[in-house]
């Protein structure tokens, strides 16, 4: 389940940058630092997008990506406690290593194309 809503995620990041001329995406995915993050997890997110997507953050230890929050400003949203999505959705023993074939063939039952065209519309702009 997880694999399937971060690719989601990343389609619909990908219509969202492309329609604002943005030539790539940037996730904070950090490798091993999380289930989904394995390369296996990650080949298999990066495997439904056509444009590059970065990792500032791949390899960085916690304490320094902590840090770097902190000198950005974002620490304390980051650590507001608020269930997002991903907590709610996570598996209690999620796969580590996701084999392809099996994701693409989860999707298969699905109308990816309209599930992401209702994501798209129901986009909500906020301006501060």
């Amino acid at each position: 389940m997880t694999i399937i809503m971060r690719r989601f995620m990343m389609r619909i990041a990908e219509e969202i940058a492309l329609n604002n001329e943005c030539p790539a995406l940037i996730t904070g995915d950090n490798l091993g630092q999380v289930a989904s993050q394995t390369a296996e997890a990650i080949a298999a997110v990066d495997h439904c997008v056509a444009m590059p997507v970065l990792r500032p953050l791949i390899a960085f230890d916690k304490k320094d990506i902590i840090s770097l929050s902190r000198d950005i400003g974002t620490y304390e949203t980051s650590i507001l406690p608020y269930e997002d999505c991903c907590a709610v959705f996570t598996p209690r023993r999620p796969r580590t290593k996701p084999h392809l074939a099996d994701v693409l063939t989860a999707e298969s039952m699905l109308d990816i194309p309209e599930l992401i065209k209702s994501a798209i519309e129901s986009i909500e702009r906020i301006s501060q």
